[in-house]
């Protein structure tokens, strides 16, 4: 019975820990297109940093941010573009973002479907416990 619950204590780690990461990509892509002027700091995009525990679950150790510098582009016709023509933009690889996005995800569903069969045996294990 143990093993159910520890089935269930470590999924639940791993929901916790993919359930920020896909918050902290769901801003970052939200914020891809965020321009400001040049005087101010771009979007930056939020990292999830993840450190493993000893019992096998995982915890969110804390949050790194992208480069407030982020990246000049051209843009002249954009109401907050400098007199040179430019504007910030966040710093960000759009295909990397969304590549992590997919993983997110895929981890989700994977704790998703740990903790759903561990309720599956510790409901067995009840049953037999009751003479089912």
């Amino acid at each position: 019975m143990s093993g159910a619950f520890e089935m269930l204590r470590v999924a639940n780690t791993s929901l916790g820990a993919h359930q920020v990461w896909l918050d902290a990509l769901a801003g970052n892509i939200a914020n891809a297109n965020t321009y400001v002027s040049t005087d101010e700091d771009a979007f930056q995009a939020t990292y999830v940093v993840f450190n493993p525990r000893e019992d096998g679950g995982v915890d969110v150790a804390g949050f790194a941010e992208g480069d407030a510098e982020g990246r000049m582009i051209s843009m002249p016709d954009h109401p907050l573009a400098d007199e040179n023509g430019y504007v910030r933009a966040p710093d960000l690889d759009m295909s990397a973002q969304i590549s992590q996005l997919v993983m997110a995800q895929r981890g989700y569903q994977s704790s998703v479907s740990v903790t759903k069969t561990a309720q599956d045996t510790y409901n067995a294990a009840l049953a037999i416990g009751q003479g089912r």
